[in-house]
């Protein structure tokens, strides 16, 4: 199987370089979009290559590298955008984390990194075709915000952006979103362990449970440290700590649901699943909302980020 892959890699080089020529090929390859392009190619090709694994019910490692390989791709097309907007001008260079289009590529990392990081136990380890949707889904919406939007465009920091505050905030609040994401993923892993040609297929319930409430617990303290980062930041961009704008106003909305859920499991031990695993999937609406649905529906302070 390798020397089948390599021959074909070599052939289509080989075209490239017959068409474009080395140097142009050089230029085309070592920029940040097509390392995002191959980041976006090698995610979506992961999702079918966990299905099969998991229907198969067999150990094929080439899922989880397809997935290790989309995080060395993004964050080499992070750092090279990164090198990219040193070059469009003196003085605008800035951490590629400022738009829609940069968060997104971040959120595909982080949630290859948990995804990755979850598998990595031998209790969880064919729960990649259950995992893998949430970056296909980043991927897809990322593709179509770069050609029908033209997102993946560089430009100069908006003035509000321009803070230390923004290395923080921003990384903080994905990370919570990310693991609320997965931990959702896993909630439906276990209703769907209810179904005969599932229940073998999939991890035992228990470690399905534990890992939706270790992922919504990690996702809860780094959304708090992220909202607290950003009333930190709003007060030094705008002079006060909270406007209720959508933004915030929905990032509260998230936090209280998610604080309500830990409370519930934490007091409720092991009785309510069910209703904690429904819960994690309505958690997984409103964190959708609050990402992405507050850019598009609803405008504020925080419109750069809009669509």
């Amino acid at each position: 199987m390798n020397w089948i892959v390599g021959a074909l890699t070599l052939f289509f080089v080989s075209v490239l370089v017959h068409w474009c020529g080395v140097a142009t090929l050089s230029r085309t390859l070592g920029s940040s979009q097509a390392q995002i392009f191959g980041m976006g190619l090698a995610t979506i090709a992961a999702l079918p290559a966990y299905s099969v694994a998991w229907w198969r019910q067999s150990a094929n490692p080439w899922p989880a590298r397809l997935t290790q390989s989309a995080l060395g791709l993004g964050a080499s097309g992070l750092a090279l955008r990164w090198v990219e907007s040193y070059r469009l001008a003196d003085g605008i260079g800035h951490v590629p984390i400022s738009n829609l289009y940069e968060v997104f590529v971040l959120f595909v990392l982080i949630v290859g990194a948990m995804q990755l990081r979850l598998q990595s136990r031998r209790d969880l380890a064919n729960l990649g075709a259950f995992l893998a949707p949430i970056g296909s889904a980043a991927v897809a919406f990322l593709f179509w915000y770069a050609l029908a939007r033209g997102g993946h465009e560089q430009a100069p920091l908006v003035p509000a952006l321009d803070s230390y505050w923004m290395k923080l905030h921003v990384p903080a609040n994905f990370i919570g979103y990310g693991a609320f994401c997965l931990a959702a993923m896993c909630s439906l892993a276990w209703l769907a362990a209810d179904l005969p040609f599932a229940e073998v297929r999939l991890p035992a319930k228990k470690a399905l449970e534990q890992a939706s409430y270790s992922l919504i617990a990690v996702g809860f303290v780094a959304f708090t440290v992220a909202t607290v980062l950003g009333a930190l930041w709003a007060a030094e961009a705008w002079g006060g700590y909270w406007s209720w704008d959508p933004k915030e106003t929905w990032a509260l909305v998230v936090w209280l649901n998610y604080a309500a859920w830990l409370h519930l499991r934490l007091v409720g031990g092991g009785r309510r699943n069910r209703l904690l695993a429904w819960w994690s999937l309505v958690g997984l609406l409103i964190t959708l909302f609050a990402f992405l649905g507050v850019n598009i529906y609803l405008s504020g302070l925080h419109s750069y980020g809009a669509l």
